[in-house]
């Protein structure tokens, strides 16, 4: 159960449940107690009165049963049963009237009492006074009967007003909880490098420890990221001087030898100028994708056109990979604009393109297309090659930092962990996947910004 507000309904509802159900039955158990004595009572005061009304007329007037009918109808219309007799001596008695459906009350010992008639229970009330004997009864059935009826009565109220209490205490929990909604909606929204501080509103007591943890919290994660970027500067800075200094030295022993050097020495001075422009390379794109993870890099104001950063990222690996005309260009995008800087939709676009050229035969052309989608409201960067391309499962392992498929000295494994970062930062998205006839379908995906 991992809902606050649904653990705490229970836990308080269960409560509830079990205190009040304890309450009901203690009251059902008393009502029934009470219900009983008030019907034992009308039975002792049914009979009292029958005897007093027949106290008024003389003993040989009652033997006739006529003055005794009447008497019986008052009691008849409560439900009771009952008869009159007149005792003759200590063993037998005469019957003088009955209500009708009265069972023989003969045998029933004065007092009250419970007794069988016709398979069906009966409670029974016998008073005497001198030579008259007055016999009441009402069905035992009759009683649960009421009880049921009262019990039943005094449920639904009851059940009503227990459902209503959980439904009142479900809207007072979350309104309890409402301090921790906002907060989770406020840190939600918040931007990782984000240095303003929590919003400053009414929290219950309890709570202001939990705001101040969190508080203190952002406050050593902001020294942190802080920490890291100095770290990469600084990293930055250490890294690329030796580098140019290596690059300098070779250049200065290359003049220094003057005349064509033998074969080896070219072919290491080479290889080594590559080793040195790969590592610059490497680490550019270690800084780019610290940066982007690290929300350093801002979006300017502007937005940036499409067609013209996948021109610009076509001149640069053309330059720098030594492949003149190597991308075909298809432009389906006029005056469409991303949401995203100029400088990384360029640099996603040559990451692809550089993928592509890498995995592509020598001289093998590969093709760059460029589509706006106002329906999606997208623009896609689609880099086709047909080099060997890859499975489903490895398009999935591609876009992990410095995984490569191919030797360990080709590329850095990190471009597409780069373009990755790109389409996340700005709401797009980055799709591989096998392209029919053999190679590879790379596209990315920038949201196409609102018209001004």
């Amino acid at each position: 159960m991992n809902s606050l507000r649904v653990r705490l309904l229970v836990i308080i509802g269960a409560s509830l449940v079990a205190l009040w159900s304890v309450v009901a039955a203690w009251m059902m158990v008393e009502l029934r107690q009470e219900l009983r004595t008030s019907m034992d009572d009308r039975l002792a005061a049914s009979a009292r009165m029958v005897a007093a009304l027949a106290s008024q007329f003389p003993a040989a007037a009652l033997r006739d049963g006529a003055p005794a009918a009447p008497l019986l109808d008052v009691v008849a219309r409560d439900g009771l049963a009952c008869e009159v007799s007149l005792l003759r001596g200590e063993v037998s008695m005469q019957k003088v009237a009955r209500t009708a459906a009265s069972p023989s009350m003969d045998d029933v010992a004065p007092g009250y009492g419970t007794a069988t008639f016709g398979g069906k229970a009966w409670r029974t009330y016998v008073l005497q006074q001198g030579d008259l004997r007055i016999a009441t009864a009402d069905r035992i059935e009759l009683r649960e009967s009421m009880l049921r009826n009262v019990a039943f009565t005094a449920a639904v109220p009851f059940g009503v007003a227990l459902a209503g209490s959980l439904l009142a205490l479900w809207f007072a929990i979350g309104g309890g909880l409402a301090p921790l909604e906002r907060m989770r909606r406020a840190l939600a929204l918040r931007r990782p490098d984000d240095e303003v501080p929590l919003p400053r509103e009414q929290v219950p007591r309890e709570l202001r420890p939990l705001v101040a943890t969190i508080a203190r919290l952002l406050e050593r994660v902001h020294g942190t990221i802080a920490r890291e970027r100095r770290f990469t500067d600084d990293a930055a800075h250490e890294l690329r001087t030796p580098l140019t200094a290596v690059k300098t030295h070779l250049q200065v022993l290359r003049l220094s030898l003057g005349r064509p050097a033998a074969p080896a020495v070219a072919e290491s001075l080479a290889h080594a100028d590559e080793s040195v422009l790969r590592m610059q390379r490497t680490l550019e794109q270690l800084l780019l994708l610290a940066r982007l993870e690290s929300a350093e890099v801002t979006q300017p104001p502007a937005a940036c056109a499409a067609e013209e950063a996948a021109r610009m990222a076509v001149q640069e690996v053309e330059a720098s990979c030594r492949a003149p005309g190597r991308v075909v260009v298809g432009m389906d995008a006029a005056g469409a604009n991303v949401t995203a800087p100029d400088s990384l939709v360029v640099s996603g676009v040559r990451n692809l393109l550089e993928n592509a050229l890498r995995a592509s035969p020598a001289g093998a052309e590969i093709s760059l297309q460029v589509a706006a989608d106002p329906g999606a409201g997208t623009v896609a960067f689609r880099v086709l090659d047909r080099g060997e391309g890859m499975s489903e499962a490895e398009c999935a392992e591609a876009v992990r930092r410095f995984w490569r498929r191919g030797k360990p000295g080709q590329g850095s494994g990190l471009g597409l962990s780069i373009v990755q970062a790109i389409a996340q930062r700005h709401g797009g998205g980055l799709r591989l996947a096998p392209r029919e006839g053999g190679g590879l379908c790379a596209e990315l995906t920038l949201p196409l910004a609102a018209a001004s």
